[in-house]
């Protein structure tokens, strides 16, 4: 009985049929030149070259396909039984379109890449575990197509994609991502920061308490990640700015607000107030330096700039909490 609760409700692959094995290369075949083409219906608008590629091997995978097909109607005649790779233990998968769709365009090319090495490998294997001279050797052939299928995704990438274009690409892609993850974060994290410094530095000079302090803390920064989420997300849409999602825009920069604020609100779970506020001057410094590096990396801002206004702003900021907490 507990062997039945536990029995995989998928097929293993030496249990299926020469038929069965034609009619699953067939469904692959018919996948794969799918997850192409939503490639290039999501990267036509930005990158048409790209687009291209995936294009040509949608069309690559069609023509595999209708020769299988033939193969299977001289075989088998024309009913093709209903399997899929999810119907059969270990055989690779493919994620359907929506969790494809934030992919980015250097990683729709590795899992292109890792696509048809899986696909090949796949085969090999099946070979080695299949007694039959017929079936080994329809195996086998099918591991050369998919062997084949890399051979023709770099030609078609160097034919369509030369090398300017693709920098051109990649060019784009990294602006992308930068403002539409890292300018939002960038700007919530400078935010969460420096403005929680003078709300929770008066608080702890104010008042000598560790956990009130945490706690006005903890209500700044959750607080400012709420308010600068929405703020972001809700006054650009990014269809006319190109900055992307408002969603991801909002959620980049309010995570990043809070936990600008928390980096120097946690340490006040010491119970001691001089090593928690020493322990909270530290995290200060590091989180303004980290600032000036992303500005500096991302942003194209000269490091020493960047720092002088960071490193000023927040000190000011800091100053300004101390003595207001001292007054």
């Amino acid at each position: 009985m507990l062997a039945r609760f536990f029995r995989s409700s998928k097929r293993s692959f030496q249990s299926l049929s020469e038929q069965e094995i034609l009619a699953l290369a067939i469904a692959s075949e018919e996948d794969d030149a799918r997850i192409y083409l939503a490639y290039a219906d999501k990267l036509r608008p930005e990158f048409p070259a790209s687009a291209k590629v995936f294009e040509d091997m949608a069309e690559v995978e069609d023509t595999h396909r209708k020769s299988l097909i033939e193969i299977y109607r001289q075989r088998f005649g024309e009913r093709i039984p209903l399997i899929r790779r999810e119907h059969v233990e270990g055989f690779y998968e493919r994620k359907p379109d929506w969790l494809r769709a934030n992919l980015s365009l250097d990683a729709m090319r590795q899992e292109t890449e890792a696509m048809e090495e899986q696909a090949y490998r796949f085969y090999v294997e099946a070979v080695k575990r299949t007694s039959d001279a017929s079936t080994r050797k329809l195996l086998g052939d099918l591991a050369l197509a998919e062997q084949g299928h890399e051979d023709i995704a770099r030609m078609l990438g160097d034919k369509h994609t030369p090398e300017d274009v693709r920098r051109d690409e990649d060019e784009t892609a990294h602006r992308q991502f930068v403002l539409t993850y890292v300018q939002p974060g960038l700007a919530g994290l400078m935010d969460g920061s420096v403005s929680t410094l003078a709300p929770i530095f008066a608080a702890a000079f104010a008042t000598q308490d560790t956990w009130q302090t945490f706690l006005v803390g903890l209500s700044a920064s959750v607080g400012a990640g709420i308010s600068m989420g929405f703020t972001e997300a809700a006054h650009d849409d990014g269809k006319i700015s190109g900055r992307g999602s408002p969603i991801k825009r909002g959620l980049a920069c309010g995570i990043m607000t809070a936990l600008g604020g928390l980096g120097h609100a946690l340490p006040y779970l010491i119970p001691h107030f001089w090593t928690a506020t020493i322990t909270a001057a530290i995290i200060v410094f590091f989180e303004l330096w980290a600032i000036a590096f992303i500005q500096n990396r991302y942003m194209e801002t000269p490091f020493l700039r960047a720092a002088f206004q960071v490193v000023l702003g927040g000190g000011l900021v800091l100053g300004a909490g101390i003595l207001i907490g001292n007054g």
